[in-house]
């Protein structure tokens, strides 16, 4: 057992685990932080996407223990300081960037961190970032035409798939 520490969504956790635990283990079953999705157990499908230390990362494939003194965000950190959505996450659902709503939060949380690093990305900008995401729904077009809108782009140019 390894005791590690890190900030959560703004709060420091302490907790003691295996050194085999993965961070997407910890925040579910640990913190109770159930936004984080667990889709694929091979890395493949994005939807366990974190942010740490303000990098997107597919918490699936990191030890817990490797985020020891870092800051971690989830989808349950991201929405605005009075509770209301981000401009990613009203996006999603101004847009319909969402069906089923499983790959959502990880969807949400690369599409912040390419915000962050790329605030006006084109439309293939966008689909070659989300290529490590995979949606089963909904052919990707309204998440892209979210992740426009949240950027302030005009979406009309987007073409109907």
């Amino acid at each position: 057992m390894a005791e590690v520490t890190m900030t959560v969504n703004g709060k420091s956790v302490t907790k003691s685990v295996k050194g085999n635990t993965l961070l997407v283990e910890f925040l579910r079953e640990e913190l109770r932080l159930t936004g984080t999705h667990v889709g694929c157990d091979t890395s493949q499908c994005g939807a366990c996407v974190v942010h740490v230390d303000g990098k997107d990362v597919k918490s699936c494939t990191m030890f817990a223990a490797e985020a020891d003194g870092a800051e971690v965000a989830t989808i349950e950190g991201i929405a605005n300081a009075d509770g209301s959505l981000s401009a990613v996450q009203q996006a999603f659902q101004d847009h319909h960037g969402l069906q089923c709503g499983f790959c959502t939060p990880g969807m949400v949380m690369t599409a912040t961190a390419l915000l962050k690093d790329n605030p006006k990305p084109t439309e293939a900008e966008i689909r070659d970032y989300l290529e490590g995401n995979i949606c089963r729904c909904t052919g990707y077009h309204n998440i892209v035409k979210a992740i426009m809108a949240a950027s302030g782009q005009d979406v009309s140019a987007i073409a109907a798939e």
